[in-house]
């Protein structure tokens, strides 16, 4: 069931939102008519705002539909994931922001030239920008799941227009409008998720305490298993996982980096990392909770856990025949009975499905906008740094050294069109796959370890050189392609299948860049001398 049309105080909702996002934009047009401003913000922005645009940016579309869709069919093991947040911010505030303040340019992976040579830098790029594409299309597919179940609106109309309202603000306001709206939005992402727990737990037949309990007894807060495999999703093995990723992102994505450089001294870049990294973690928490306690709702609303499984079905047999927009229920008969369903199947519909059934009038808006807030304060910050990255180690190192300021901002205006555009056809792309989370892991992983283990390479070891960098990049990037892609090997080519989980691919394929790249740099180190 969906809202059969949003009441006027939920578009009044809508309306501003949406006008103080375009508003944004104009507004700091001045202010972004350089290549300073438009990337970094002419380096003036106070620390706790751009402490709200990193939390901004780690929250999204994923967050609010995929973290609780992953606690309402499992538990809380991706939450492990967080818990690895404080270690990168250290490590971040103690090494990474005093680098990228003090040594580095305006790309994040400038050094890498200047350490290994051109290779390096133009292969840790290609990472990073079929991870910002791959991140753009999940986000925006994201959303649209969640805006479609609310409203009933084609979920490729969804996807369409959201694109470019994001890539309009972004393209008019640069980095600084970007900042400021991610910290708007995040406030109201929060408010959102708050609206929810508290219609969930008052809405319980026998109080918040029947939530909580029915959770407990479906073990829906475990942290997972705690043995030592590293072929399944363990405690150890999504907290290795989230380490190695909250490294990528501190260390050497151009999101984290530029905001370093945008805040207005060095000892701000550092507070900002601490107060987006301690923000994340009880938000995402509460989104977890959100999930566990969804699946106790449901388990005593049997009625409406019907709903949801019958729209699930509805979906998938639209997905397999496009043409078909009717279908007659039938219960205890194949898609009408919906008895095979597991939790995982229809745990990214779970939370639309509530808040178009129980919002009470005049929250709808609200929380259509924190879905769309979700979205875009990722996918914004995705579309500044994928064009500054393209401006500064494509268009000025290979094709226009010698640009001046009108041709280069003229470039990064025409790049954002283009990753916008880009993202918006990924998402188009991945209509219909069955866990958002899941897959936007899996994607980031198999980028994220061919970036960070050239990076720390270079980061930690004086020894390390160009041509045992060399060595160990091609290795390991045949190691993160081979874990990726055997899996599902199966017949006489099954002994080559990957035994780790996919959340190893990032923690494998960087230790073995990282420890082949040092062993290889002594080896031929000492055949050249």
């Amino acid at each position: 069931m969906i809202l059969a049309a949003l009441r006027t105080p939920d578009l009044v909702v809508l309306f501003v939102y949406f006008a103080l996002l375009i508003g944004a934009g104009f507004y700091f047009r001045k202010r972004s008519g350089t290549v300073e401003g438009f990337t970094v913000a002419n380096r003036s922005l106070p620390g706790w705002v751009v402490g709200l645009s990193i939390f901004g940016t780690y929250l999204s579309s994923n967050t609010f539909i995929g973290v609780p869709g992953k606690a309402y069919g499992s538990n809380w093991n991706s939450f492990v994931f967080s818990l690895s947040l404080p270690i990168g911010a250290f490590i971040a505030v103690k090494w990474f922001v005093p680098f990228y303040r003090r040594h580095a340019g305006l790309s994040a992976y400038e050094h890498l030239e200047k350490r290994f040579g051109a290779w390096a830098r133009v292969y840790a790029v290609v990472c990073y920008l079929l991870t910002q594409v791959s991140r753009v299309g999940t986000i925006m597919f994201g959303v649209a799941l969640g805006l479609h179940a609310l409203t009933g609106w084609d979920i490729a109309a969804i996807i369409i227009v959201s694109g470019f309202a994001v890539t309009l603000y972004t393209l008019l306001g640069g980095i600084e409008a970007v900042i400021w709206t991610d910290a708007i939005q995040s406030v109201i992402l929060t408010l959102g998720a708050t609206v929810v727990v508290v219609l969930v737990l008052t809405d319980m037949p026998e109080g918040a305490g029947q939530a909580v309990s029915l959770a407990i007894e479906a073990d829906k807060f475990s942290l997972g298993d705690f043995g030592p495999s590293l072929a399944k999703s363990t405690f150890w093995v999504v907290l290795f996982y989230g380490i190695f990723i909250n490294l990528t992102n501190f260390g050497i994505d151009q999101n984290f980096v530029q905001r370093y450089h945008a805040a207005d001294s060095e000892k701000a870049a550092g507070r900002s990392v601490w107060m987006g990294a301690l923000m994340y973690m009880p938000v995402v928490l509460m989104f977890f909770f959100i999930g566990s306690i969804l699946f106790s709702y449901y388990q005593v609303n049997p009625d409406l856990l019907q709903e949801v499984k019958f729209d699930k079905a509805i979906e998938m047999m639209h997905d397999e025949s496009p043409g078909l927009t009717t279908v007659w229920y039938t219960p205890g008969f194949g898609w009408g009975d919906q008895a095979w369903m597991q939790p995982n199947d229809y745990a990214d519909n779970v939370l639309p499905h509530f808040i178009a059934n129980k919002i009470p009038a005049g929250l709808a808006g609200l929380l259509i906008a924190a879905l769309f807030a979700a979205a875009m304060s990722s996918i914004d910050t995705s579309l500044n740094s994928s064009s500054t990255i393209a401006l500064q180690d494509f268009y000025r190192r290979w094709f226009r050294p010698d640009a001046d300021e009108a041709q280069s901002l003229r470039f990064l205006r025409v790049m954002t069109i283009v990753w916008g555009s880009i993202g918006t056809g990924v998402a188009l792309a991945i209509i219909g796959v069955k866990s958002i989370l899941d897959e936007w892991w899996k994607i980031s992983g198999v980028f994220a370890g061919g970036m960070l283990g050239l990076f720390l390479l270079g980061f930690i070891s004086r020894r390390a050189n160009n041509a045992g960098a060399a060595v160990g990049a091609t290795i390991g990037l045949l190691v993160i392609l081979w874990m990726t892609f055997t899996p599902e090997m199966e017949g006489d080519l099954g002994w080559l299948r990957s035994p780790f989980h996919v959340n190893m691919i990032t923690v494998i394929g960087t230790l073995s860049i990282f420890l082949i790249g040092l062993g290889a740099s002594r080896i031929l180190g000492r055949k050249n001398g």
